[in-house]
């Protein structure tokens, strides 16, 4: 049996102790092989073998105002040095201390809320945040940007960079599409293709994973590393943007605090563009055999099937619109595919209604 020692807090409510214990056996592990927290018993070996089990609320929770205050290890009395023990629930237990399962009006942690304390908080923060920022936090934020700060560069640099061995054909063979539809439509301004590009692969592709890497990885993402991802993003979102930045003293921080980093990664992302629009234009056949050469690396990887179904609910949504593009270019029209594309969905139709009766 494996044995750890883990720093709790004796305001650490039972859960939230169960939470640390959990992250410090399993942070080597994938998020998804972690046990959930109420799927586990916590044992507190006090006085003999004999383990007693800690509960967020059991028979001995303390009632304020019609309340239950959740336990904590200082309710317990629980010493420092303590021995404690995680294991599996049992599956039938149902008992009496799942706070996951219980109405939040009728419980709290610490402080009974009161309307009164909460105005009070309210107000307390509307008028103090300008100073409490600078004379509290603003050192620390400091000093954790300088420890992220290599990262960070090396994450924008990977980004937005182009690897001689493994040249991005489709980010080209797109953006060449965007160069062709602007030509045809007569737009010459720089700074629309550069929205479009920015629009396209940026902001849809990039930001969306630098906010959510659950996407990506097997991971957790808490509340507070949604809130420093945020920040990251922002910096990555004003980096591609051509518009001058009007900061003040009252802009947020996570505006102010990569304001100095900004215009050397402006440069970065000019310069990926233009590297891109320097390679070589790819064909349509090349980027079809592109493409099935990846598919044929990864094909067992990935679930055709659901990447699959995803499409289909996109062309359903826009069918309409699609079998108007389809009939108004002359390619298409050639090849039918409007009545190839009608086809496809009446047929996902049909299987749908199919699978939905045998159901």
């Amino acid at each position: 049996m494996d044995s750890l020692t883990v720093r709790v807090l004796d305001t650490d409510t039972v859960s939230q102790c169960k939470e640390k214990i959990l992250e410090a056996f399993c942070k080597n592990l994938p998020f998804s092989q972690w046990p959930q927290v109420e799927d586990v018993d916590l044992e507190w070996f006090a006085f003999s073998s004999r383990g007693f089990i800690l509960r967020d609320l059991d028979d001995t929770s303390i009632m304020e105002d019609g309340r239950k205050k959740l336990n904590t290890l200082s309710h317990y009395k629980v010493n420092d040095g303590a021995s404690l023990a995680m294991s599996l629930k049992d599956q039938r237990d149902n008992t009496l201390g799942r706070v996951k399962d219980l109405d939040t009006d009728k419980y709290f942690h610490l402080v009974l809320p009161t309307e009164d304390i909460l105005e009070n908080k309210k107000s307390h923060r509307q008028s103090h945040r300008k100073k409490v920022l600078p004379e509290i936090y603003l050192t620390r934020l400091l000093s954790t940007k300088g420890t992220l700060q290599k990262f960070l560069d090396d994450l924008f640099r990977a980004v937005l960079s182009i690897r001689e061995d493994r040249p991005p054909l489709a980010i080209k063979y797109f953006f060449d599409f965007l160069e062709e539809q602007a030509e045809k439509r007569g737009i010459s301004d720089p700074d629309t293709l550069h929205i479009w590009k920015t629009n396209s692969l940026p902001l849809r592709f990039w930001v969306n994973i630098l906010k959510n890497p659950e996407f990506v990885f097997d991971m957790e993402k808490s509340d507070h590393m949604d809130a420093c991802l945020s920040v990251i993003a922002q910096a990555f979102i004003d980096a591609c943007s051509i518009s001058d930045m009007q900061l003040g003293k009252d802009s947020p921080t996570n505006k102010l605090l990569y304001a100095k980093e900004i215009p050397e990664y402006r440069k970065i992302v000019q310069k990926y563009y233009r590297q891109i629009k320097e390679m070589s234009p790819l064909s349509e056949q090349e980027m079809n055999a592109h493409l099935a050469e990846e598919s044929r690396k990864y094909q067992n990887k990935f679930n055709t099937n659901v990447a699959l179904a995803e499409i289909y609910k996109y062309a359903k949504k826009y069918r309409s619109q699609i079998v108007c593009a389809l009939e108004a270019n002359p390619i298409t029209r050639r090849g039918q595919l409007q009545h190839k594309f009608e086809q496809v969905i009446v047929l996902m139709e049909d299987d749908i209604y199919t699978c939905s009766s045998e159901a």
